[in-house]
């Protein structure tokens, strides 16, 4: 198997250098992805909200959790369009396959969010 040139690093500044990229990818999302902002936008809404409303510390995590999976799962989601556009910007099934997947996907995160939460509030 051949592996990366950039797998080169290890230790402490893996670490670091991983931080870096990762900042970078989230400001990456964040400058290009209307859905990344709108979700940012409403969690940093929603967390006071979550801190209020949990009436355990359980409860505060789960509901803080579903905030946070909404925004891992649209980052994987325009991850894969992104690689899919950069592939080819032609239509293609399976390219349309690919992005209705990861759509679904941030929809069943979108939907556990309001599960959690309503049965957290209202439960």
């Amino acid at each position: 198997m051949i592996e990366s040139p950039f797998k080169g690093k290890t230790g402490l500044r893996r670490l670091i250098n991983a931080l870096y990229y990762s900042r970078d990818g989230f400001k990456s999302a964040y400058q290009h992805e209307d859905a990344i902002r709108m979700e940012v936008w409403s969690a940093m809404a929603l967390i006071p909200l979550a801190l209020y409303l949990g009436n355990s510390a359980i409860a505060r995590a789960m509901m803080l959790a579903s905030l946070i999976l909404v925004i891992i799962v649209e980052l994987i989601n325009s991850s894969i369009e992104a690689t899919v556009d950069h592939t080819s910007l032609e239509k293609h099934p399976l390219a349309k396959r690919a992005k209705d997947i990861g759509s679904a996907a941030v929809l069943l995160s979108l939907i556990n969010l309001g599960v959690v939460w309503g049965l957290i509030v209202f439960g």
